[in-house]
């Protein structure tokens, strides 16, 4: 058999950034699968993608599928034969197979000896067995919201325009999405948009960068931070490169080109939180720090052309990123005219859940659970009072309003400014930590007991109107919440006990109609979820069941019986280490 290249490439509209990697890694997904179960041979399946595009090449793809030898088994040989003649049962089977009843054999399995027959069958060559894949595989992307066009009723994710299926030089007759497939793509929209005929397929990465479109998604965002990192050498400060803003960008671009632009120094009075969510959420820009960590008034945007004038680009973006910036002082300044405390009232008429009430019943829930862990902490109870009271008044604030990933940053700053104690300034922002498994905790013990008491209060809450996660759906993010806890109690070493803190937060919600054994399922829901992080942290399986049913679970999980920093790292499996007596109670 021979072997040559495939290449498929659909050409559309600019596609959703954040939507490209995952219609690039199905699309070729669904090219592979299909070759799987054609079971035709290949050597790679390489996915390829940019905002006007996307492309899979399989390279050593054999021809056509392997020939095969089929066997088909008819009567036992008992009903096909009748003193030696054969029945009607044997020559239906023999005309089925288009031979006579001589041109059968005998297949001897443990149940008897069967009539059957074997021939060679022609494997289907990739010409035949293509067009059907790639349409399949086209309609079953995963598109986030479909769209039609014109008086078309074929529906995508955006316009599609072209359509390649090359294997080797010859052109594969396949029809998908109303398009006929060629050879034919295309360049850059700006720098190179006449037609290029794709001689072979092999040709692909070659003739697209040629034509100023760099395919390859990893390749583009290397060069995107290559020149981030190049630029800020220049400007002589330090580059933040968030991972999934680089993700975005390379979503945005063809041919990526970095240029610096700047802004006033006035603006550099607002939190510099505040001024790099913007830059980040509505400009895509990568900011700038200083050699102390304080953000500088300039920033990189990637530009998809190569200007010939690019102060005219960079003087372009700089007119667009000061409305933004000036959005953002104003929502500062406006939200400083009130102080947090006087927001307390706004959260009466914020719903956090139908049944649970509003932020304020939240509010006062989670003051008496905090009051709880602040004293059995020997913390400051008046702290972690004030704290709760203050936790979720930034929701309210503009700047929130606007940019959300900003909660608790924004409370940090007005509490600070309102005169707040430090640490319970500094709680209402430890508040979300951990965001993730390996997120650190807080530090202080207000923002411990306010980040315990949140999630406790709305474990027990949610539990209570019976709305446990299941396999698919998790609206309130439970699973987060449970981990957060654990991490808290586990890595802060605390001395609380699990099923304690699940009593005291039940008790600050009446007539659910779940209430009945709720601290329990939220107990077992919880170590079910600790289970699973402590497989993360590299704890054997054998050690949790053997470990948990010893006496308390919810004492031996807060007083560091797992705590990983306590593992050997110069072994693979944990290894066990001497527990104090405390960790086990003897009641």
């Amino acid at each position: 058999m021979a072997v040559d290249t495939l290449l498929l490439e659909l050409g559309a509209e600019e596609l959703p950034p954040t939507a490209l990697d995952a219609l690039s890694d199905a699309f070729a997904a669904g090219i592979e699968k299909g070759l799987q179960e054609a079971e035709i041979p290949f050597q790679a399946v390489t996915a390829y993608a940019t905002p006007r595009r996307l492309a899979v090449q399989v390279t050593g793809l054999s021809d056509k599928q392997p020939d095969r030898e089929v066997e088909r088994r008819g009567p036992a040989l008992a009903a096909a034969f009748k003193d030696g003649t054969p029945t009607k049962a044997a020559e239906g089977f023999a005309r089925s197979c288009g031979v006579s009843v001589d041109d059968l054999i005998h297949l001897e399995t443990d149940k008897g000896t069967w009539l059957g027959y074997r021939e060679q069958q022609q494997g289907d060559s990739v010409q035949a067995l293509l067009p059907e894949m790639v349409r399949k595989t086209l309609q079953s992307l995963p598109v986030p919201k479909n769209m039609r066009w014109g008086a078309s009723r074929v529906e995508f994710s955006r316009p599609v325009h072209w359509l390649v299926a090359l294997y080797g030089s010859q052109v594969v007759a396949a029809e998908a999405l109303g398009l006929q497939a060629s050879r034919t793509t295309y360049g850059h929209r700006f720098h190179a948009p006449d037609a290029i005929q794709l001689e072979h397929a092999d040709d692909y990465l070659a003739a697209l960068e040629n034509a100023y479109v760099l395919a390859d998604r990893q390749r583009r965002r290397e060069r995107i931070r290559e020149q981030v990192l190049a630029e800020a050498e220049v400007q002589e400060a330090n580059a933040v490169i968030d991972e999934d803003l680089l993700v975005e960008v390379s979503g945005l671009v063809e041919w990526p080109v970095a240029l610096t632009g700047s802004f006033d120094e006035r603006f550099l009075e607002v939190p510099a939180e505040c001024l790099i969510s913007s830059m980040k959420a509505n400009q895509k820009y990568f900011h700038l720090l200083d050699d102390q960590g304080k953000l500088k008034p300039l920033f990189i945007t990637i530009s998809n052309i190569e200007s010939q004038d690019p102060d005219q680009v960079i003087s372009g973006n700089e007119k667009v990123i000061r409305p933004r910036l000036a959005d953002a002082a104003f929502f500062y300044d406006t939200d400083r005219k009130h102080t947090l405390a006087s927001r307390i009232p706004q959260l009466e008429s914020v719903v956090f859940q139908q049944q649970l009430g509003t932020l304020a019943d939240k509010a006062r829930r989670s003051t008496a659970i905090a009051t709880f862990i602040a004293e059995r902490l020997h913390g400051d109870v008046a702290h972690a009072q004030r704290a709760v009271a203050l936790a979720k008044c930034d929701l309210v604030t503009e700047m929130v309003l606007e940019f959300p990933e900003l909660q608790g940053i924004m409370g940090r700053y007005y509490a600070e400014q309102d005169g707040e104690p430090a640490e319970g300034a500094q709680a209402l922002e430890e508040q979300y930590l951990p965001r993730f498994a390996s997120d650190a905790i807080p530090q202080s013990l207000t923002g411990q007991a306010l980040a315990l008491a949140d999630r406790l209060d709305t474990l027990a809450g949610i539990f209570g109107i019976g709305q446990r996660p299941t396999g698919a759906k998790d609206p309130f993010a439970l699973r987060r919440a449970s981990i957060g806890v654990l991490n808290i109690l586990v890595k802060g070493e605390l001395n609380l006990d699990l099923r304690e803190l699940l009593q005291v937060a039940a008790d600050q919600h009446q007539n659910l109609p779940k209430a009945d054994g709720r601290g329990e399922d939220v107990l077992t829901y919880m170590l079910d979820r600790f289970r699973a992080w402590g497989q993360e942290e590299g704890i054997s399986a054998e050690m949790y069941p053997a470990v948990r049913p010893a006496r308390s679970p919810s004492r031996w999980i807060s007083r560091g019986a797992y705590v990983p920093s306590k593992l050997s790292p110069s072994v693979k499996k944990p290894q066990p280490w001497p527990l104090p007596t405390s960790v086990f109670p003897t009641s």
